[in-house]
Order: structure tokens, then C-alpha cells, then sequence
């Protein structure tokens, strides 16, 4: 493996399924009552997040205590960064401090692979403006395959707002070097111009699309990012692009249902497919500590996991 992950097309098929086989044993660790292993003792874990988490912020630091790394929490709100320091400056600190591994959180695009030029422990990038978010992508496959058995032929159609998910882009790019195949589904406002050089399809027709899919990941609409009318209304595009009973009925029996989270219920999602048994949405949420302790594991070196 390389030494940061900052796009999931950096993986290499090999490269991919090595983490995920490495989640799958220490998912089978998670399962014991005692879930810690020493297999990162003495380094050091930062995570520094420059916009908003919950979910990826606390994975990291669970993964990284699971694995008996000292972690430093380090957020923009109260510190440095609001008196204007640069990302240069702080990279330089935590340079200072010692850091074996930065994971980064930025609303600029490209800025874990700047940081990755001034720091010399491993860099993650734990989502970047609107570009990538690999270990999304990653707990996603592990899901996928956890639920499905394989992702070589299956079909995977991600729907939604694409164009300002990061999500999607490396969702599509980690899921073809697997051997999947992804079809996109969005009103044509919320597609990226440049989605005609990913390895996927694109369609306008979710119904179309549906009965021949194994699995269905659904997008949040990023309002927040939004400073343009990009669809009609909220109601109209919930009618074309959403998830809901009468859809959730038109896909395959065996079929899964997906969504990174957070989620606008009764938007993109009707509530009663969330919480169908054939959502994966609560597990992807426990898959992520369990992928996130591969990644770092493997990009530190630990120990053989026993």
C-alpha cells in the first residue's frame, strides 16, 4: 500500500481487497469483550478536522483507540485556525508534535494531498471539499460485500446529488476497480460536468434502473452546498429521485439498500425503507470503525493481528 490514502483511485484491486480482508479479521476482534489489540501502541493519531463530524470523526478515534494509538482530537472552532493560521503552519505543528498519522477533514479540495507534501507521517483524507472520501467508499464496499458475497458483476446504482458528493466520486472509482458496475441516477443540474470520464454509467430513469440493481445507495441533497435552484422543489425531486415504498417494491428481492448518512428522511429515503431489515444503513456506520482500524493499521505497520 501506499503511504496516505487520499483517493480511492489510488488503490489498486490488490491494494483494496487487502483492507477489506483485513477488516474482515478484525471485525471478528470487535466481537470479543475486550476489543482493544496493542497493535499501534505508541504512535500518535491526529485527527484534524477543518469542517463539521460526527460519524467520521468519532470512527477515526474509536479505530485508533481500538488499536491503542494515542489520539489527538483537533478541531478548526477554538483554535489557531480561526485566528488564521494556515493549513501550512498547523501542518508544521503537528510536524513538531510528532504525528505518525494526520487525518484530515477540509472544505477545499486537494487539501490532504497538499498536507501530504509537508508532514511525513501518513496522511488520510477523511473527505475534501467536494472531491473524495475513500474510507466512506471503502466501509461501503465492505457492506456490499458482507451482504451481497462479491462485488465482481454486481450492480451498484448510486442516486442522487453527485455533483457535490464526495462520496459518489469515490464510491464509483473504488467500486469499478473492484469490478463492479455503477450507474448513476440525478436530474441533470446535479451531475458534474466532467462525470463523462468516470467508470460508470448515467441514467435519468431511477425506475428504470432499479429492478436491475443489487444494490441501491441513496445521496443526501447537500442544501448546504447549494447556491443555485438546482431542482424545482423538494417535493419534485422527491417525487422523481426518491426511495420510497412503491420503488423499494421494484427492486430485486435480494437487493440491499444504502445511504452514507446523514439522512433527509422523506426526501431521498421514505423512513420505512431506512429501517427495512434490507438496509445496511446501521451497519455501515459500525463497519466504518472496523475499516478505518484496517486502513490505519496497514498504513502504520502494526502487528500481526491476533
Amino acid at each position: 500500500m501506499n503511504r496516505h490514502l487520499i483517493s480511492a483511485g489510488d488503490l489498486a484491486k490488490d491494494d483494496a481487497l487487502l483492507i477489506l480482508d483485513t477488516a474482515e479479521e478484525l471485525a471478528r476482534v470487535s466481537e470479543r469483550s475486550i476489543k482493544k489489540l496493542p497493535t499501534l501502541r505508541g504512535r500518535t493519531v491526529v485527527n484534524l478536522f477543518f469542517e463539521d463530524s460526527t460519524r467520521t470523526r468519532i470512527s477515526f478515534e474509536a479505530a485508533a483507540k481500538r488499536l491503542s494509538a494515542d489520539v489527538i482530537n483537533f478541531s478548526a472552532k477554538g483554535s489557531s485556525v480561526s485566528k488564521g493560521e494556515s493549513l501550512k503552519d498547523t501542518a508544521l505543528t503537528l510536524e513538531a508534535m510528532g504525528a505518525d498519522a494526520v487525518v484530515i477533514r477540509h472544505g477545499a479540495s486537494g487539501a490532504p494531498h497538499r498536507l501530504a507534501t509537508w508532514v511525513r507521517g501518513s496522511v488520510v483524507n477523511a473527505g475534501d471539499g467536494t472531491h473524495e472520501h475513500p474510507t466512506q467508499a471503502l466501509l461501503d464496499a465492505f457492506s456490499m460485500r458482507r451482504r451481497l458475497g462479491g462485488l465482481d458483476g454486481r450492480r451498484i446504482t448510486i442516486v442522487g446529488d453527485v455533483l457535490h458528493s464526495r462520496v459518489a466520486r469515490s464510491n464509483v472509482l473504488l467500486l469499478a476497480t473492484l469490478g463492479a458496475e455503477v450507474t448513476l441516477v440525478a436530474p441533470p443540474t446535479l451531475l458534474p460536468v466532467a462525470v463523462g470520464t468516470w467508470p460508470c454509467e448515467v441514467s435519468y430513469d431511477l425506475d428504470a434502473v432499479l429492478p436491475k440493481s443489487d444494490a441501491v445507495m441513496m445521496l443526501r441533497v447537500q442544501k448546504e452546498r447549494m447556491n443555485a435552484a438546482y431542482f424545482p422543489s423538494e417535493r419534485e425531486y422527491s417525487r422523481r429521485y426518491g426511495l420510497d415504498r412503491d420503488r423499494f417494491a421494484k427492486m430485486p428481492d435480494d437487493a440491499i439498500v444504502m445511504h452514507p448518512g446523514p439522512m433527509n428522511r422523506g426526501m431521498e429515503i421514505a423512513a420505512e425503507v431506512a429501517d427495512s431489515p434490507r438496509s445496511t444503513i446501521v451497519e455501515q456506520v459500525a463497519n466504518g470503525v472496523t475499516i478505518r482500524m484496517a486502513v490505519l493499521y496497514l498504513l502504520l505497520g502494526g502487528e500481526t493481528v491476533a
